[in-house]
């Protein structure tokens, strides 16, 4: 049998509808904790039901932070994901994995009760 890596990707956007303010910036603030669970949780459901979904093992909300569109009114969200990679795979379709979440947030507008700014998505 051959070996499998872990290796992660980073997940970014922007939520509209998640007003920004200083406990988000705090890592070990309950606001922080409380709202990096409920993001991992989406993106987990969102990815387990992917292409990846049998290999994919988790995501960890990083960081939030000022959104750029509208002074406060918006949250950015910086996650990191993991997956197994088994050695005789290809690398990761970032671009198919993207469509993929696109799909599944309604065209990068809808993450369960959240707003998405449709242009915020990234994949890397």
């Amino acid at each position: 049998t051959t070996a499998a890596a872990l290796e992660h990707f980073t997940i970014n956007f922007t939520i509209t509808n998640l007003p920004y303010n200083s406990d988000l910036a705090t890592p070990d603030s309950a606001r922080f904790n409380t709202t990096g669970r409920v993001m991992a949780t989406l993106l987990d459901r969102l990815l387990k039901e992917s292409s990846i979904g049998p290999r994919f093992l988790g995501c960890e909300t990083t960081a939030f932070r000022y959104g750029p569109a509208r002074q406060g009114d918006d949250t950015g969200v910086d996650a990191v994901c993991t997956y197994r990679r088994e050695a005789s795979a290809p690398p990761l379709d970032r671009v198919g994995l993207y469509h993929e979440v696109s799909s599944k947030t309604r065209g990068i507008t809808q993450l369960g009760p959240y707003s998405l700014d449709k242009d915020s998505l990234y994949l890397n």
